[in-house]
């Protein structure tokens, strides 16, 4: 070995070169060898390529040290007859216990010792070579060290080191005992399966890890430890004696998960009495004891031990109560009270700074009883009953915790569940109806008493005297703005209305207020008698100029065609693609509401400006910018890759690689909104300046930030509309291309005076005329009058629209606020949303749905709500508001305290309404849940946001939810493991969820008895379902979301005892995972009578072969009401379908063409799209009078030649999209007699195929069809084809992806042209997943696409994972992508 040089070596490689030399030092006496190898692996964790392996060594070897020295330390054997079987030959060897823990101890040492030698040459050539790396030697030392830490792990550890540790006594530090839980841990994330299994034995040694360092630290000493020590020892050697190394066997990882499943039932149950005896006992002894030295120790570490341990009783308590199928409410309630005990003890802990040393001795004491409460709980006194004992000293530890509260409440702005009601007051009418509505179900269930231990009559008169008040509130409705006593009346009776509710929905999460109840329906029905007395008989008849939505509705997408600017689009385009060739600003400023963004995006997406600019980028900037945000969308925007791939990157990288896009590029850039001359300077610095013309284009309502740039940077000042032009556009905007009736002609002229030439203006009038009866407007016309020009013109513009609306459209409009400025909204979540809210009343013959989209029609009417995106057939997929529409929202839900949204986290600076029903956390990062459930305690709704996968320990969110939510939206935020939150469970009220990346839900997700939504966020594996799923009787939508995945997972129903479970009637949408047997479908379909849309998928690890005959069918056609079907996978099978199918994608099926036969029967069939060889051979025969009322066609990545048709096939077509077909030769010329015919788009195919499109293009304007459009882009881009074909139906696009989508603000020609070379390089290796590899110099971009066909099934589901390397022959960065296909395993 070459001695380090002094020039190039720290103190640390001397270290290490002087230790390989005299490493034959005495095994028995120092851990120095495993500290020496942690700080090798510490530096090589961050070599580019192979960091995780070292992660993964370290994990190895900090159990190797951890046993070391328990080995080291242990005391003498407690019971010689207590050995393992295996070991047991071991009673005759003449060895002392000494000698054989010394052996055990040099074979641990010599593991260590060895992996040192065999890495040093990777760390010395890591250390001193630069970036030159011998990457295959290195993997050679990695693949060697992991071999002997296997090979140890399963001889030395499985065997001897567990057989020492479940034989003798455990050591006299409690330390190594839970540092041995802690490795164990680590060791068991990698080896166990993500689901159930895996949290339930992490979370039960969590537990026994935190006693034990709870104990300690209240000063037990370790003589008093031992039985609950020895407990846990076994427990941890058992789980090592059955535990794999190697996770590649499959069966070997069944049996070991079974073997696990049967040692949590009989050694690791902590629900047995003994166990439990054991740990009052140790609980007990601690509340004695004086602080010890560990207490000092444990502090002095900042291990956070008392908050862990009341997060394991939290766990323990959710456990119990999911563990058992009924209890008696008193027990329930009880243990409800327990669990928000423990609640209050967190928020005091999480305070623990500003509290004095008494109460601080108090919480350990508190803890000490909540525990020795918890663990005294028998299963027969859960069935039974708790004894009077229990039941007072949870009744007194209840009181003492909330006075312990109390002594830090004036640290936040806390709100009472009772004080100061700032109830909703948009649509107070709705809220009414829907809280009786939910009395009305409440009095139908014949467990309502059991339920919440109300008497049925109490309800029941709240429920008619509310009934009669809303009846007289329907009355005075209008007459209430005009009278100040019945405007009072109004408010007194929605507030005790509220209360009503408030207090009926405590009751059911066990804290009953039966006086507080009482006293409230007392004022109920003294209101009640009040109300005839009020009225004084007179009706007064105002003029309601509202209007019910009509049954037949369209919608009219966002119209960005400019009115009379047409030589300002020009006069801009001369300045962006002429002048100087130096970089240069072009500015357009002006006011809210003129039309900047508008005229921006027309000159933006001009022709002549596309094809002058090599890349073209854009993002919003607006008033909260962010810089990374800005970078990642410019990077979306001008290329094609995905979002997620940079949302991976930080900022220096982002940097780095957009100044590499636009290096020698002429290129344009749109900041659009933008605010603060800070955000440019941060980005000017990264743009070049080759004097090649790039041009930088911005819209701003400051006119100040021109004078920021160059002199010759003049700012073009947006203008306002002449009265000719607003009336023009008003005009427009009303009657199409129809002419005003002559009746309107001068009270619209008049109205779009009024506008006063504000763009933003006349399109809201619009939409209040559109719905205003002819004869009225003469009135809107005097309501605008009075409106005064300058800064508050367009809220006033603003109020008069939402003045306008019917009062149950009120709070659909200012639940945008939820939203974020400028974000793309998926319309479904949004309707889930409105539904789960009850903003959404019931329509005669229509469902839920379809009412609630009739209510976002309406909006996007009124110009309230612009159309991002339309859906192939059934209106809008994804909306958008404009940035004042969405400032008005904000600002109105704050005012009429309906919903709060919070952009910085800073409770002592919240100035939001008293104890608000909804809230929305812009920035998730920074929240603090406990903190918003102690200012916000009645908190019905919470939605958070944040674009950066965020991983949250447990105990900082998932025990503090507040406990009355009905949404709860966690699509941005991950928990760390992807486990489930628990405390989600008790959540009773709970309707709409969304959680992120979980991998399984709990059996007692059935407390949830009402939710209607759940929905699962980019999980990486299938989510399987409890049999207790079968209860939820309300579940309307089981979703998988896929933003950022590579294909789409789906839900695993159980599949045993079905007869007895029942049906899940209302069931609507699914996303389903199954083993495609036709026996297992059919099982599962008749569960679900009610299924319109339906997602189905092949489960990856299913049981069939690889190949199935084609008559194994699998029936779809038992589903009556069934309407959209996507198929993925399911290779060889045939299908039945319901002939009332509308829509139909099949994904990767393999089926020979002569069974399209099947589908072009369909006789409802509108949309169709043939997706990744889902047909196989060379020709589709399209027989006469199938598809007879098909619109839209999609054929992506089939490889077949020959395409015949016959025009009667294409009666009804509109759009027809070919991509990445490059073996067709031409499409069928009948295309050319299609009378709907409206677009065309082609990609990645043959020039032939182009030349028929275009072809068909003549014909069609021969025959007068000037509408047709043509999209061809024949660049043969496939590395995100099948992301897009697997995930498009459910996916949400980021919103830089959907803008520079819909914006066509792409432009990869130019990338295309500087491609010097594209190879493919197959690899064999279970899975498919592409290795991109795109190496971008100053001339040349080259692809290189790698397929790797047998990686680990953990592997596969990495998605854009990016790592560097550097190329050792010319210096040149690479960047490496990892992207998961879709495609058979």
């Amino acid at each position: 070995m070459d001695i380090p040089s002094s020039s190039n070596a720290d103190c640390f490689d001397f270290a290490l070169y002087d230790y390989l030399q005299s490493h034959h030092i005495s095994s028995s006496t120092s851990t120095s060898c495993f500290d020496l190898a942690l700080d090798i692996l510490a530096k090589l964790d961050k070599m580019p390529l192979f960091g995780g392996d070292f992660v993964d060594l370290k994990k190895r070897v900090r159990l190797m040290k951890t046993c070391f020295l328990y080995v080291k330390k242990c005391r003498r054997r407690r019971n010689p007859e207590a050995l393992l079987e295996h070991d047991r030959e071991d009673r005759c060897n003449i060895m002392s216990e000494n000698l054989r823990r010394s052996s055990v101890c040099f074979r641990i040492q010599d593991v260590a010792i060895r992996m040192i030698q065999e890495l040093q040459p990777a760390y010395f050539q890591y250390i001193h070579s630069g970036r030159y790396l011998d990457y295959a030697s290195i993997e050679s030392a990695i693949t060697r060290s992991k071999e002997n830490i296997k090979l140890f792990l399963e001889t030395d550890l499985k065997k001897s080191c567990a057989a020492i540790i479940i034989d003798y006594y455990p050591p006299g530090d409690p330390r190594l005992v839970m540092d041995l839980i802690m490795c164990l841990l680590e060791t068991l994330d990698g080896l166990l399966r993500v689901g159930e299994l895996r949290d339930t034995i992490r979370n039960r040694l969590k537990l026994l890890r935190n006693l034990i360092g709870f104990v300690t630290m209240q000063g037990l000493e370790c003589s008093q430890l031992t039985d609950l020590l020895t407990y846990t020892v076994v427990a941890a050697g058992s789980l090592i004696s059955i535990c794999l190394s190697d996770y590649d066997d499959e069966q070997a990882v069944n049996r070991m998960e079974s073997e696990i499943y049967q040692l949590i039932h009989e050694k690791i149950n902590l629900h047995d009495l003994q166990v439990r005896e054991t740990f009052v006992h140790v609980l007990t002894a601690s509340k004695k004891r004086p602080r010890s030295s560990y207490d000092l120790a444990l502090q002095k570490n900042d291990d956070p031990v008392v908050g862990q341990f009341i997060g394991s009783l939290c766990y323990y308590l959710i456990d119990l109560l999911g563990s058992y199928a009924s209890f008696q409410v008193p027990v329930k309630d009880q243990i409800l009270k327990l669990h928000e005990g423990l609640r209050y003890l967190d928020i005091l802990l999480k305070q623990e700074e500003k509290l004095g040393d008494e109460i601080k001795d108090l919480i350990g004491v508190a803890v000490s009883d909540v525990g020795i409460l918890t663990f005294s709980l028998s299963v027969n006194e859960i069935k039974e009953g708790l004894p009077e004992e229990t039941d007072l000293g949870v009744f007194h530890l209840h009181k003492v915790l909330k006075y312990m509260v109390a002594e830090v409440a004036h640290n936040y702005p806390l709100k009472s569940p009772y004080s100061s009601f700032n109830y909703p007051r948009p649509n107070e009418l709705g809220c009414m109806d829907s809280f009786l509505e939910n009395l009305k179900e409440l009095a139908r269930c014949d467990e309502a008493d059991d339920s919440i231990g109300f008497q049925h009559h109490r309800i029941q008169v709240i429920q008619n005297d509310l009934v009669f008040l809303r009846s007289f509130l329907e009355n005075i409705k209008e007459q209430r703005y005009q009278n100040g006593k019945l405007q009072a009346f109004w408010s007194h009776v929605m507030e005790a209305a509220y209360k009503a509710e408030l207090l009926i929905d405590l009751a059911f999460v066990g804290d009953k207020c039966e006086d507080s109840l009482d006293a409230v329906s007392r004022d109920i029905n003294l209101l009640k008698i009040e109300a005839p007395e009020i009225h004084n008989g007179q009706t007064q008849r105002v003029n309601n100029t509202s209007l019910h939505i009509p049954s037949q509705l369209t919608i009219a997408m966002h119209d960005e065609d400019l009115v009379g600017l047409k030589d300002e689009v020009e006069t801009i385009t001369h300045r962006l693609t002429r002048g100087s060739k130096q970089l240069d600003v072009v500015p357009i400023v002006g006011m809210p509401g003129l039309g900047k963004t508008t005229l921006a995006n027309n000159v933006y997406n001009a022709p002549s400006v596309r094809s002058h600019f090599h890349v073209r980028g854009w993002c919003r900037v607006s008033q909260t910018y962010n810089i990374r945000s800005m970078l990642v969308q410019l990077l979306c925007s001008s290329s094609s890759k995905s979002s997620d791939e940079y949302l991976k990157m930080d900022e220096n990288d982002l940097a780095m690689k957009l100044r590499q896009v636009l290096l020698r590029s002429r290129y344009l850039l749109f900041l659009d909104d933008l605010w603060d001359v800070e955000a440019w300077i941060l980005l000017e610095k990264l743009l070049p300046n080759d004097a090649n013309g790039s041009r930088i284009l911005f819209t701003s309502r400051c006119r100040y930030l021109s004078l920021h740039f160059e002199p010759n940077s003049e700012p073009y000042h947006l203008r306002h509309l002449t009265d000719e032009e607003s009336w023009t556009l008003l005009q427009r905007k009303l009657f199409g291309t129809e002419d005003c009736p002559p009746a309107l002609s001068e009270v619209g002229s008049q109205i779009s005076k009024l506008c006063q030439g504000l763009p933003l203006a006349v399109v809201l009038i619009a939409g209040i005329l559109a719905t205003t009866a002819q004869d009225s407007w003469e009135e809107v016309a005097k309501s605008l009058s009075s409106i005064v020009l300058e800064d508050e013109y367009c809220m006033k513009a603003l109020e008069l629209s939402y003045s306008h609306l019917p009062d149950y459209l009120k709070p659909c409009l200012l639940y945008f606020a939820a939203f974020q400025e400028d974000e793309v909204i998926n319309v479904r979540r949004l309707l889930r949303l409105w539904i789960s809210e009850r903003f959404v009343q019931q329509t005669e013959g229509k469902s839920l749905k379809e009412a609630a989209y009739d209510y976002l029609t309406t909006l996007i009417n009124r110009s309230l709500v612009m159309v991002v995106r339309q859906r192939n057939v059934g209106g809008a997929k994804y909306c958008l508001l404009h940035d004042l529409v969405h400032e008005f929202c904000v600002k109105k839900a704050k005012e009429e305290s309906f919903l709060y949204a919070i952009h910085s986290w800073n409770p002592l600076c919240l100035t939001g309404p008293s104890n608000p029903h909804r809230v929305c956390v812009s920035n998730a990062r920074e929240l603090k849940i406990w903190e918003l459930t102690l200012i916000f305690p009645n908190l019905r709704s919470l939605i958070l946001f944040g674009h950066v996968h965020i991983e949250h320990e447990e105990e900082d969110l998932g025990i503090l939810l507040p406990k009355l939510l009905r949404v709860l939206d966690f699509g941005s935020l991950g928990f760390r493991y992807n486990s489930f939150p628990m405390e989600v469970v008790l959540l009773v009220h709970l309707r709409y969820l969304a959680l992120k990346r979980i991998t399984y839900i709990p059996s007692a997700i059935a407390n949830l008895s009402r939710l209607e939504t759940l929905i699962v966020v980019d999980p990486d594996f299938d989510i399987e379902l409890p049999s207790t799923i079968w209860n939820i009787k309300t579940l309307s939508h089981l979703r998988v979301l896929n933003y950022h995945g590579v294909w789409s997972m789906g839900f695993i129903f159980p599949l045993g005892n079905l007869e007895g479970s029942p049906d899940l009637d209302h069931l609507d949408t699914l996303h389903l995972a199954i083993d495609p047997s036709p026996q297992s479908l059919q099982k599962i379909l008749r569960k679900l009578p009610s299924l319109r849309r339906l997602k189905c998928r092949e489960r990856w690890n299913s049981s069939r072969e690889a190949t199935r005959n084609c008559n194994e069918i699998l029936e779809f056609d038992g589903l009556s009401q069934l309407e959209s079907l996507y198929l993925f996978r399911f290779h060889g099978c045939g299908f039945k379908f319901p002939s009332n199918l509308k829509k139909l994608a099949l994904f990767c099926n393999g089926q020979p063409w002569s069974e399209i036969s099947t589908i072009g029967k369909l006789p409802n069939l509108e949309v169709l799209k043939l997706l990744d060889r889902c047909f196989v051979g060379e020709e589709w025969e399209m027989k006469e009078g199938e598809f007879p009322k098909l619109r839209v066609l999609k054929l992506s990545m089939l490889k077949f030649r020959n395409w015949t048709a016959s025009s009667d096939n294409f009666s009804r077509l509109e759009k027809l999209v070919l991509r990445w077909c490059g073996e067709l030769e031409k499409v069928p010329s009948c295309l050319g007699e299609c009378e709907t015919l409206e677009m065309i788009q082609v990609k990645g195919c043959r020039e032939s195929v182009v030349d028929s499109v275009k072809q068909i293009q003549q014909e069609q304007k021969d025959m007068g069809n000037e509408v047709l459009r043509i999209e061809i882009d024949n660049y043969d881009d496939r590395s995100i084809s099948s992301e897009e074909e697997s995930t498009e139906a459910e996916s949400s696009p980021s919103e830089a992806e959907e803008v520079s989508s819909e914006r066509e603000s792409i432009s990869s020609h130019h990338a295309v042209g500087n491609c010097e070379s594209e190879c493919t390089v197959g690899f064999h290796s279970s899975g498919q997943i592409k290795l991109y590899l795109h190496m971008l110099n100053q001339f040349n971009y080259i692809i290189v696409h790698v397929s790797l066909n047998s990686l680990p099934r953990q592997t596969i589901h990495v998605s854009f994972s990016s790592v560097y390397m550097l190329n050792q022959s010319n210096d040149m960065l690479i960047h490496v992508y990892f992207e998961a296909i879709s495609g058979g395993v």
